[in-house]
């Protein structure tokens, strides 16, 4: 019998389904369980007349523009409106990274662990994982948009129609699976798995500053946005489908050529191959610590880079944000010059406290990364040649801990950094770089308390690790719909996060600064207990 390139796809996709259960279901019930629970709680939010009208005037101002999107919806407008308008933009930002996850999880790292030798020394076909990896990946979008209709149609919610409700399922589905489809290209790429997450998020971040800018300055651009034709969709009203067609077409074309690549190259390798190192090491190179580093520079210089360019984005709309004028020009009149001047700013530092919480949960991303590395190089047994020497478990720890730190640090001030530049260049009464700065220091404790419970969890129960997830997620989740869906302080306190007061608005409380510190110490040395009475992690 001929052998065939995708021999035993069926068998592999039906392997990688049992293994990957558990994690699929943790998606789902948070995905899921997020559009569901704020699907129900939008009729008690946005049920009548008044409340309505004004969330309408809120979402079209321009810097909740930049953030959901353009306010699409024709009056008269329904809860059903304002779901859709602050839903979509968020939600495809989740299936975005549910689906880099998967598709740089069970193509590049399989390749790294060695999995993927092992599959193909059995009978199975050259291309089999890949469209194993590919189907899976499908599979799991399409149940989790049947998720997300099943819990729309059960909500309730005022103005729903069973098309509007299954356009959302379409469109979270379809450009979900777009960007797993760019990440599986990625993975093609890059020759590891680090390189192929970053250059997928680096795809994710330019589609969506490109959604941001033209939304605020020309709506009709962002059509050259691959992730801003989920705003194109027009739900509930005209239930454009056109989109749809435009995300599958695109879709199709990074598939055939993450299938086309992929004949094209050999095992462990990607079309970018990584340059080789030197014959001697430098002499930057005397410990762990250096190692660390240097093994986590370019994560380093992209995330900088990365959320410099977030930074000047959003401080380039900082003029037009605070524009009463143009969002209310009677308003404007009646108010006075002086008074609007001053009203301007107030809605400009808001809108910089939102900001900087989105930073703050951003740049602990980096971070994790490396920390979660710790484990993940002891399996792979690529620190065994460390431990044969005269260097402590701690020192090693240490270092990966050191390195995380300054990159969250770095990045946190290089996106408050951004946003200071680019309003000292669009606002005729810029904020000072001491206000922003107020944000960088009173979020960058937050940010060690959560590295610190990740520490801990890392250290002595390296086995759950990737739950450590949970807690930048829920504090963007919680602070950020916080007001919009009137959670309770508690349920705003149960993450680091939520302890800040709102800077840059208010002055930094500094006896919260150093008892924040003071916890992220205990936690460091909790976590440092841990690892250091703890097996080491084997294959």
């Amino acid at each position: 019998m001929k052998h065939s390139s995708y021999q035993q796809s069926g068998f592999l996709t039906r392997f990688n389904l049992r293994r990957d259960w558990f994690v699929i279901l943790v998606w789902l019930v948070i995905l899921g369980g997020l559009m569901a629970s704020v699907a129900f709680k939008f009729n008690d939010l946005y049920g009548s007349k008044d409340s309505i009208s004004s969330i309408v005037t809120t979402l079209k101002m321009p810097a909740m523009v930049s953030l959901f999107g353009t306010f699409v919806a024709k009056a008269p407008y329904t809860t059903a409106d304002i779901f859709a308008s602050e839903m979509m933009v968020f939600m495809a930002l989740f299936m975005a990274v549910m689906n880099i996850y998967f598709a740089v999880r069970n193509t590049r790292g399989e390749e790294s662990n060695g999995m993927l030798e092992l599959l193909r020394a059995h009978a199975i076909g050259k291309q089999s994982p890949l469209l194993a990896a590919t189907i899976e990946l499908f599979l799991i979008n399409l149940l989790m948009g049947l998720f997300y209709f099943g819990g729309l149609q059960i909500s309730g919610m005022h103005g729903m129609t069973v098309t509007g409700n299954l356009l959302i399922g379409a469109g979270l589905v379809t450009v979900g699976f777009m960007f797993g489809s760019a990440a599986l290209l990625m993975a093609q790429i890059s020759d590891n798995p680090r390189g192929a997450t970053m250059l997928s998020y680096l795809f994710l971040g330019v589609t969506y500053l490109v959604r941001m800018i033209t939304d605020v300055q020309n709506a009709d651009l962002t059509w050259w946005s691959p992730f801003g034709w989920v705003k194109k969709l027009s739900i509930y009203h005209e239930n454009n489908w056109s989109p749809i067609l435009l995300i599958a077409a695109l879709t199709v074309v990074l598939l055939l050529l993450t299938f086309y690549a992929s004949r094209h190259r050999d095992v462990d390798a990607g079309l970018l191959a990584t340059r080789g190192g030197r014959k001697r090491a430098s002499v930057f190179l005397t410990g762990p610590f250096s190692l660390v580093m240097r093994l986590d520079r370019l994560s380093l210089i992209v995330w900088v880079l990365a959320v410099i360019v977030l930074g000047i984005s959003y401080g380039s709309i900082f003029g037009t944000v605070g524009d009463i004028m143009k969002t209310n020009p009677l308003m404007g009149k009646l108010m006075g010059a002086t008074a609007v001047d001053a009203a301007n700013r107030a809605i400009v530092l808001k809108f910089a406290t939102l900001l900087m919480i989105v930073f703050a949960v951003l740049v602990i991303v980096p971070s994790m990364q490396t920390l979660l590395r710790i484990n993940g190089d002891e399996r792979k047994g690529w620190l065994e040649q460390i431990h044969a020497k005269a260097i402590s478990r701690g020192h090693i720890f240490s270092s990966y801990v050191a390195v995380a730190l300054i990159i969250g640090t770095l990045s946190m001030f290089a996106a408050v950094f951004g946003l200071w530049l680019a309003n000292n260049s669009v606002m005729d009464n810029p904020l000072s770089f001491a206000r922003l700065f107020r944000g960088f220091i009173g979020y960058l404790p937050a940010l060690y308390v959560t590295l610190g419970i990740s520490i801990v969890i890392i250290g002595w129960l390296p086995r759950f690790q990737t739950v450590i997830w949970a807690l930048p997620v829920y504090g963007l989740i919680s602070l950020y719909f916080g007001n919009l869906l009137n959670l309770p302080n508690w349920a705003e306190n149960l993450t680091p996060y939520g302890w800040i007061n709102q800077v840059p608005v208010k002055a930094v409380d500094w006896s919260q600064v150093w008892i924040l510190l003071g916890v992220a110490v205990i936690l460091f040395v909790i976590g440092f207990v841990g690892y250091k009475r703890r097996d080491l992690k084997e294959n």
